[in-house]
Parts: C-alpha cells; structure tokens; sequence
C-alpha cells in the first residue's frame, strides 16, 4: 500500500477532477488503489462527496436546555457591569468565552468536534486512521508527520465547523465507505487529527492550543512511555481537569506491553489524572473516559469507537464543552468577585462615621457655647443694673473680653484639625466599608469615599450655618444681625434669642433697682433735713431692691437652666445632623452605589456558578 503526499494530493491530471480521474468520483490520492474486486465494491457502493464538494447547509444551534442559556446571559452581564471596575486583562478570558460560545452557537448542533491529540510517537495518527477506517492521516518515522489539523467528517453540513477550526478544504476529508462510514451512532461525528503538542516546531503547538480551545471533546493518546509526561499533565491536563467530561484518555501501544504491565500502566496513568484532579468517569459516574488500546492491532478501537457513538449520539458534547469553559472562566474571576466574609457599610460603621464628622466640626462644644451663651445673655438681661454696669466697663474694648471673643474666628491651626479629623472620619469609614472586598471593588469604594471627601469641609461650614438658620427660625428668630444661631465651622459663636418671660425679669429687676433708688433718696432727704426723719422705712425698702435685685437674678439664672441645656443640645443636634447629612450625601452615598454595584455583579457572579458542571 503506498501512500500519497498532500503535494500530490493537489495534482489533477487536466480533467478538473482533484484526483485526475474523469468520472469525478471521490478520492483524495492518500488511499492506495485497490485491487479489481475491491475496487468493483467501492463502485457499487455510493461514494460520499469530498466536504469541499459537499452543498453548503446553514443550520441553527438548537438552543440548549439547561442553565447554559442562563449562565452564559448572566457572564455577559457580569462583565457588562465590571467593565468600569476591572481592569481588561481580567475581563479577557470571560470574554472569550462569550465569543467562542456565540460563535459555537451559531452552527451545527447536528455535529460534534472531537480532536485527536498526543505526543511525538503516541501513533494518534494511526488512531485517527483506525476510527476512520482508512488510512487519512499520514504515519510514519519521520517526525514530525503531522504539520497541519487534518479533519474527517462523517456527514455533511460541517463546514463552517472546519471554518472555525481554520482547517483548509485540502485537508477536509471523508471516512473510507465501509463499516464506520455508515455507523449511524457515528453520524455526526468531525474527527480533527492535531499535529504533535511537543514539537520541536512552534506553530505546531501554536496550532494544538488553537484548535484546542475551540473543539467539542478531545482524545488524548498517551503511549507506555510518555503517559506521565510533565508537559502533557501540566500544560494541557491539569488546566482543562475542569472539562473531564468532554476528555477522553487513551494510552495506545498496549500491544508492545507483556503480561499485566499494560493494566499497572494504565492504573498508574489514572492515579496522575486523579493528581491533575480531572475526575475519571467509572461506575456511571460523569468523567473522563480512560482506556487503552492498540490501534496498531485494532485491539480496543472497536469499544473506543462504541464510546464515541454514545457521545456523539447524545448531541450534548458542546453544550458541555461550552459550561466547562464558563465554569473556568468563572473560577478565574473568583477572586476578584467573592468577597471574605460580609462587607458592606452596617448601621454601626455609619453612626460612628457621624459622630467623628460631629467631633471634627465641633458640634458637642458648640452645644456647651450655645448653652453658655444663653446663660450669659440671660445674666446681661436679668442681672443688677450695676453688675451690668461693671460688666460693660470691664469688658469694653478689651481683646480678651467675651463679646470680642464670640466674634473671633477660629485659628488656623484648629481649623486645620477639623480638616484632618474629616479626612480620617472618610478614611476609617471607606476601610470599614471596603474591608473584606476584594481588591478592584475595595478601591473603588475608597476611591468613591475620597472623591467625595475633597470640599467635604466647605460643604460642612454651609450646611451648619443652614441648620443654624433653620434652628432659629423655629426658636422665633436669630440674633440682631441675622447670624446663625449655631457656631459653623471656622465661623463666630452667635447671641441666642431671648425668651419670652424675659421682659418680665427686666421689669423685675427694674422695679427692685427702683426700690433701691426711691429708698436710697428717701433715706438722703431725711438726712439732710427735707423729710421727716424715720430710717426704718426707707431703709426697709432699699433692703428690698438690694436684695431682691440678686434674688431676681438668681431666679432667672435657675429658670434658664433648662432652656439653655435644650438650647445647646439642639444646636449640637442640628449641627450633627447637618454633619450627618453632608457626610451622607458625600461619603456615604457613594460608597453604598459602590457596595450595591458588587452585590449586582455578585449575584451574576452566583447565577455563574450556581449550575457549575465542575464543582467550581
């Protein structure tokens, strides 16, 4: 038998006919010519057409049953969502994924891709010669013999299959009429012989991890002396252990085995699967598929092929193929979409934001001033008109006195602290909120807290001085120059209003001055001769005005005490809740789009993996 080389394959003899021969029957110059009789059976027997000659069929993928549909549709999503946060290089293998499953999708699902890889010498090409029942793919010493994917397809209807997989119409072939042309279980079937996954060459392994990644199954041959190769189980195995249901094992040449070696091989080569952790399919149990054969001697290939048939037949192997790929797609993004533990922003992490956004505009000592403040406006009202009078006359123009006081605007030093305390309140609540996340959703949070920081005193000093105004008008008013009633950030202390009853301790106070100076005269003129002379009287009423004069006083002060310890708690209140308000719609707002954001991709990431043919 001899064989022929794709050179010649291409020759014609000036008919037009690939092969040179006038009738235009089918033969692809690899096959050797039979003898007469042999060659009366072909011609008897109807001849399938070269896949080049064959009429183009367009044919739908049936939608698969299943949650593929499902996963598929919510990794388009995910990555939709995560393209603003993650970075491409991340996003790549997911997206690839989706193009080669839309890509799959649209062409036959009558058809399944099955590819025939191995070593150097493995004889994958005599594997592939066997189920095809004629010799297609080259064998032979020279290494090495496969260059290029050589495809054979047992039905029409498969090329744009043999399109995706870039294998030239030259090399597009049919199984030889005979027993395993005409399998029905077969039916289907599109055997792709790869060339050697360690050659010397590097476009063949360039080629092998092409086609790889793009068939439905794949047969791995592996021979006595190279099934525990480091190459093998580590590039191609130990990567795809996810797609154990759509692999297939066969350790070939067990004919060159004495005795019981080929079964302590074969058990060894399992025991090296089972570490690549690709799960093996025994006792009905969905796996790889791990045999050994002899292709060379035929021993085996007939159960190889049975196997084939029920998997072809089953029309289930690129749905498979295509979940494996989404479960690895997913396992590769585990880490930048599950979270350790449950991050998020509680209620806690919020009321102690509030309360260091509080501290940092002083609103706790801003109640305490607002609160003494009432009380030392109330003694100015209700105090003696001479303490009043000492008050003013040691008080005026001096640097130190209250009332320039009140009017001071706060250091530099302390303002800056208040920008130091808000920048660490946004930084304590961004950890807080970001602990546990991983890493690209972490930063966003934090890079949303920060943005939202830059002005965040600025805006707290406004909304202060609005709460303020607010606060005053429901007291009945502000001060006598329209200020705020609660101290803004950076800003003056402001004069409380006056109650309503203060008039009445002025009158009081007014009458007990009265009482002193009606007294004080009646006492003068009896002195110097004008009235009658009787001390007890006047002096009596004097007493009066001396005494009830601080009485008033000290009443007032203990009427006041409670207004002015509700006066300081509301100011600290509204300036809390001004505080509180800033800080929310800065800080916290974004921070929770950012958190609900992740939940959303999270609950696509969930939808992923829930239906996980692998376990990931």
């Amino acid at each position: 038998m001899t064989a022929v080389t794709d050179e010649d394959h291409g020759k014609g003899d000036g008919t037009g006919k690939p092969d040179g021969r006038a009738d235009g029957r089918w033969d692809d110059g690899l096959i050797a010519r039979r003898a007469a009789e042999a060659r009366e059976a072909e011609e008897a027997a109807p001849s399938p057409p070269a896949e080049d000659d064959a009429e183009p069929q367009v044919e739908a993928y049936a939608p698969a049953d299943g949650p593929l549909p499902a996963r598929l549709d919510a990794l388009r999503e995910l990555v939709g969502l995560s393209r603003a946060r993650l970075d491409r290089d991340t996003l790549a293998e997911a997206g690839r994924v989706l193009d080669e499953a839309a890509a799959r999708q649209r062409l036959s699902s009558r058809h399944t891709v099955i590819a025939v890889a191995g070593a150097t010498g493995s004889g994958k090409s005599t594997l592939f010669n066997a189920l095809a029942g004629a010799p297609i793919s080259d064998t032979g010493l020279r290494r090495p013999t496969t260059s290029q994917p050589i495809a054979c397809s047992w039905t029409d209807g498969a090329a744009g299959l043999l399109d995706r997989l870039a294998v030239p119409g030259r090399l597009r072939r049919r199984p030889h009429p005979g027993p395993a042309a005409f399998d029905e279980a077969l039916q289907g079937l599109v055997l792709v012989d790869l060339p050697d996954h360690d050659s010397a060459a590097t476009e063949h392994r360039d080629q092998v991890d092409r086609v790889l990644a793009l068939v439905d199954a794949v047969i791995w041959v592996v021979d006595p002396e190279k099934y525990a190769d480091a190459a093998l189980h580590e590039r191609y195995l130990r990567p795809l252990a996810g797609h154990a249901e759509v692999t297939f094992v066969v350790l070939n040449q067990t004919d060159r085995l004495p005795g019981e070696a080929a079964d302590l091989v074969l058990d060894d080569l399992r025991r090296l699967l089972d570490e690549d952790g690709i799960a093996l399919g025994e006792h009905g149990e969905p796996g790889a598929t791990v045999m050994s054969l002899s292709a060379l001697t035929g021993d085996g290939v007939p159960e190889l092929r049975e196997m084939i048939g029920r998997f072809v037949s089953d029309r289930t192997a690129a749905t498979r193929r295509l979940s494996a790929d989404v479960d690895a797609a997913a396992a590769r993004l585990r880490r930048v979409y599950v979270a350790e533990g449950r991050p998020g922003l509680g209620e806690r992490a919020r009321e102690e934001f509030t309360d260091r956004l509080a501290e940092a505009v002083g609103a706790a000592a801003a109640g305490q001033a607002a609160e003494r403040e009432w009380r030392r406006n109330a003694s100015r009202a209700c105090g003696t008109p001479w303490l009043r009078l000492w008050r003013w006359y040691e008080n005026r123009g001096l640097p130190g006195s209250l009332d320039r006081l009140g009017q001071a605007l706060t250091p530099p030093e302390e303002e800056l602290t208040a920008r130091q305390r808000v920048e660490q309140a946004v930084r304590i609540v961004a950890d807080d909120a970001a602990d546990g996340l991983p890493g690209p959703w972490a930063q966003a949070v934090r890079e949303a807290a920060f943005a939202g920081a830059q002005g965040l005193p600025e805006a707290l000093d406004e909304l202060a001085v609005r709460a303020g105004a607010a606060g005053a008008s429901k007291r009945g008013g502000g001060t006598e120059t329209g200020k705020s009633t609660v101290p803004q950030l950076g800003g003056r202390p402001p004069k409380p209003p006056r109650p309503k009853w203060w008039p009445a301790a002025v009158l009081a106070q007014a009458s007990m001055t009265l009482l002193q100076i009606f007294g004080g005269l009646w006492l003068v003129g009896q002195i110097i001769g004008v009235l009658e002379p009787g001390l007890v009287t006047p002096a009596l009423i004097m007493l009066a005005g001396v005494v009830g004069g601080p009485l008033v006083e000290w009443g007032c002060a203990a009427a006041i005490r409670g207004p002015a310890r509700r006066y300081g708690q509301d100011a600290e209140r509204r300036l809390r809740e001004a505080a509180a308000g800033c800080g929310r719609a800065r800080v916290l707002d974004p921070v929770a789009a950012e958190l609900v954001r992740y939940r959303e991709v999270r609950e696509r990431y969930v939808t992923v993996t829930e239906f996980s043919t692998t376990g990931r």
